[in-house]
């Protein structure tokens, strides 16, 4: 009987634990390899990114193009550049929250297929990355989603993901209409590059200007007079206010026919703007409604909204502005005392 060797019992366990341990290796590695495909949906350079493009669950779809420093959209139009930032950051800041609930995994992937978002990545050109944006987290501290990518395919399943530093969830960046994608800027000039502004006031024609500058000097007018006492420092305090105006938001509430009737509307003001470039943009401002009387600039009850009003686009497009923004354009009477206001009626309520 041949006497047991020890060391043939240690040999045999050391292979098997080395087996067993090249095996969970490999295992490790293709977990590993699997879970990055799963929640890599960062891009570590988004100034980078060339291209947008935006699917809804509805099939509406945007896409947003780099040109230079500005993004416009697939129809050449300017987009807004801070909803444009929103994405670039959520694109950086993005991260891992964590896997699925096995319990409510089937039918998280079941919202996932008919209730998503698709938002598309290209990098210098390229086709980089794909989110599918699906419902929020249980928490609402997070997102649904799904990955696909050039470099690992579409990932298996859906992971929770957020955005670092921020909580809630990430899919209304993500949007595909386009009115709410529109610029908001109107007017972005300095006083040098003005040549001529002109307010035609239609309730009250006596508060009508017009500004014009030669390149030498300026001269004001009030319904076709010039004033004969002008201050140059005021008309570039009036001349400052154009540096940098918006509106406060797209038409999203109002259909064809409604758009309409408000461009049959009498007008409450024309806004004229003439550039050294010898671009001209008009504005035609329309009162809106409301359900109380409320007190205006004047200090009149009046049948106002004195919170909002309706632009209309040259494009013909409804835009709403807030008087907060638009009275110093159109009140020339407060930087050339000249042009006097209308005195009330007798009896007229201030």
């Amino acid at each position: 009987m041949k006497k047991y060797q020890p060391w043939i019992g240690i040999a045999f366990l050391i292979g098997v634990i080395g087996v067993l341990a090249w095996t969970a290796s490999v295992l490790l590695k293709k977990r590993g390899a699997s879970d990055a495909g799963s929640f890599d949906f960062a891009i570590e350079d988004t100034t980078k990114v060339t291209s947008i493009e935006i699917r809804d669950a509805f099939g509406k779809k945007i896409s947003l193009i780099k040109q230079g420093q500005n993004w416009v959209d697939d129809r050449g139009q300017c987009v807004s550049a801070p909803n444009v930032s929103f994405i670039l950051e959520a694109a950086k800041l993005i991260e891992f929250k964590g896997y699925l609930p096995e319990k409510s995994k089937k039918n998280f992937v079941n919202l996932m297929t008919t209730q998503h978002i698709m938002v598309k990545f290209f990098v210098d050109g390229e086709w980089d990355k794909t989110w599918y944006i699906g419902p929020p987290a249980q928490d609402h501290y997070g997102q649904i989603m799904l990955l696909e990518s050039a470099e690992d395919g579409l990932s298996q399943e859906p992971v929770m993901m957020r955005i670092r530093g921020l909580n809630g969830i990430i899919s209304p960046r993500f949007f595909s209409d386009r009115k709410k994608w529109m610029c908001t800027s109107l007017f972005a000039h300095t006083p040098e590059q003005i040549r001529s502004v002109e307010v035609r006031n239609y309730e009250k024609p006596d508060l009508s200007f017009k500004v014009l500058y030669s390149g030498k000097r300026f001269e004001v007018t009030s319904n076709g007079k010039p004033l004969l006492a002008l201050d140059t420092s005021n008309v570039y305090r009036y001349l400052q206010e154009f540096r940098n105006v918006h509106f406060n938001s797209a038409n999203l509430e109002l259909n064809q026919q409604q758009c309409d009737s408000v461009k049959r509307s009498p007008k409450y003001a024309t806004l004229r703007v003439k550039t050294d470039k010898g671009t001209l943009k008009t504005l035609h401002l329309y009162r809106i409604k409301a359900t109380d009387l409320q007190r205006n600039e004047m200090g009149e009850m009046v049948p106002w909204d004195m919170n909002m009003l309706w632009a209309e686009l040259e494009n013909g497009a409804l835009v709403k502005c807030q008087y907060f923004v638009f009275n110093p354009l159109l009140m020339g009477h407060i930087y050339f005392p000249a042009i006097v206001e209308p005195s009330r009626n007798p009896g007229e309520r201030k």
